[in-house]
């Protein structure tokens, strides 16, 4: 996260055209995106610890290349590497997290962890920002090869290693599988539920910049962070007694308050409900459709649970900027948030076709 907001910038500073600049740093995204089924068949066949520190590794690898690199070709190998290295941690850390919790705790534990994330998610940028403005780009990398390195070493202390699950009695054949089934609507109503968001986080400087707009748009991440941690804190425990299709209800409601906030953003009150919307929305459901593809996965399938779940997240990631992009150019801007409202319908649809599928408790076999 503290990388992101950078690597354009810094590319472009060693030569390279703002377009390859775009495509360099997209180069991760794509790669990990590619990579993470995989990712998630040796997370569920390897031991965990093995796994988190060989991606560990390859983050200490990239963030230290970056800041010794003085060509975009060699940006571009590091970012490569960077892709790896984040595919194989976000899944195997995630996965071996919730492998240390009860069962009956996964909601609140992964809702812990999503709070470590939506603080990442704010604090990282805004720290590799000031330290570039600060100092320099190669000094944010050497920030961010810290923080790499403090992951390699911080494994070190888990006792439990998280070692493959093994059936007891008879064992069960191994399959090559690219995608958990019973996990793929989950990852289709993060995608829809996550569009509108990557959308904003792309375009709401233009959005408001556009209809000449009397309001602060850096602040709107500022807030929805920090809603977020307070929404997921106050309603931990209610992640693992409420079913998932009125936690669904909720979210598709709080997004279109989201959506409708930054229709009619006159003020920053407006700003503030709009950030509380999203965060409610897309913020709360990540957390609850990641525990669900945990419970809704066999225990020897959690590493590709997760795998899949992430494949919903990149893929909103992705298709957020391009439809914004496209909105932006196809209607008038005033129309722009009554657009993605489609969003949600669709969201509806998709849980009505797979309605019995998510309604499944915990599979442990």
């Amino acid at each position: 996260m503290l990388i992101t907001p950078l690597i354009v910038g810094f590319t472009h500073s060693l030569g390279a055209s703002t377009l390859v600049a775009g495509i360099v740093a997209a180069a991760m995204n794509l790669c990990s995106l590619v990579f993470r089924p995989f990712a998630g068949q040796l997370v569920d066949a390897v031991t965990k610890y093995k796994i988190a520190f060989i991606g560990g590794s390859l983050l200490l690898v990239a963030t230290i290349g970056y800041a010794v690199a003085v060509a975009p070709w060699m940006v571009v190998i590091f970012r490569i590497i960077n892709g790896f290295g984040f595919a194989l941690s976000s899944i195997c850390l995630a996965t071996w997290f919730s492998s240390l919790l009860p069962r009956e705790r996964i909601g609140a534990g992964m809702s812990y962890y999503g709070m470590m994330n939506a603080l990442g998610m704010a604090v990282a940028p805004a720290l590799g920002i000031w330290i570039f403005h600060q100092v320099s780009y190669r000094a944010a990398f050497l920030c961010g090869t810290l923080f790499s390195a403090t992951i390699v070493i911080l494994i070190q202390f888990v006792i439990n290693k998280g070692r493959p699950y093994h059936h007891s009695g008879q064992t069960k054949p191994h399959r090559l599988r690219i995608v958990q089934p019973r996990v793929v609507p989950l990852a289709i109503i993060l995608m829809l539920l996550s569009i509108p968001y990557f959308a904003t986080q792309s375009y709401i400087v233009e959005y408001v910049a556009a209809r000449h707009l009397q309001v602060s748009a850096g602040n709107f991440f500022i807030i929805y962070a920090i809603i977020l941690l307070v929404v997921r804190l106050v309603f931990k425990d209610y992640f693992d007694r409420v079913p998932f299709k009125w936690f669904l209800l909720i979210g598709s409601i709080c997004n279109l308050i989201g959506m409708l906030g930054l229709t009619y953003l006159v003020n920053n009150w407006m700003m503030v409900l709009a950030a509380a919307g999203l965060a409610g929305g897309y913020g709360v459901m990540y957390s609850v459709c990641q525990a669900t593809a945990l419970l809704l996965a066999p225990l020897d399938e959690q590493g590709l649970a997760n795998s899949t779940f992430y494949i919903g997240m990149d893929t909103g990631m992705v298709l957020g900027p391009i439809v914004g992009g496209a909105l932006f150019d196809a209607v008038p801007v005033s129309l722009f948030y009554p657009a993605l409202l489609v969003t949600i319908p669709l969201t509806a649809v998709v849980y009505v076709i797979f309605h019995r599928q998510l309604a499944v408790k915990a599979q442990n076999a």
